[in-house]
């Protein structure tokens, strides 16, 4: 009932929907993004990447259409690539509010280097 951008024409945006979840902490879930782009802040000049989200649902699953067109958003922006990883991993804490996530840039080879960064949430203990 609260998924509009499912079986929708919907425009990218930087918001995620979801749906209950039936198994609070009894799953984890791997989101692969293996065709990202976003654009160099300094050169402009295009990146590429694999983005890969785990995460342990609580009340809610993210819905994979609204997870696409989020990472859309990012085709047109310059974004640092260890600044991606904490982008994407503090929205999704705030719309999907799982029990625990880890969000894995990998970005392809540029200039002789490829970066992967790595933001990691799970809460603490005692």
């Amino acid at each position: 009932k609260n998924l509009t951008k499912l079986g929708a024409a919907a425009k990218p945006e930087r918001s995620l929907e979801v749906f209950p979840n039936h198994a609070p902490g009894e799953i984890e879930v791997n989101l692969r993004c293996t065709e990202f782009t976003c654009r160099c802040p300094l050169t402009g000049q295009p990146d590429y990447a694999e983005i890969l989200i785990t995460y342990t649902p609580d009340a809610y699953v993210v819905e994979s259409k609204s997870m696409k067109l989020y990472l859309e958003t990012y085709r047109e922006e310059g974004v640092f690539h260890e600044h991606l990883a904490v982008d994407i991993g503090r929205d999704f804490m705030t719309f999907v509010k799982p029990l625990a996530c880890e969000v894995t840039v990998m970005f392809h080879t540029r200039g002789g280097i490829a970066i992967d960064a790595k933001w990691i949430y799970q809460p603490s203990v005692g």
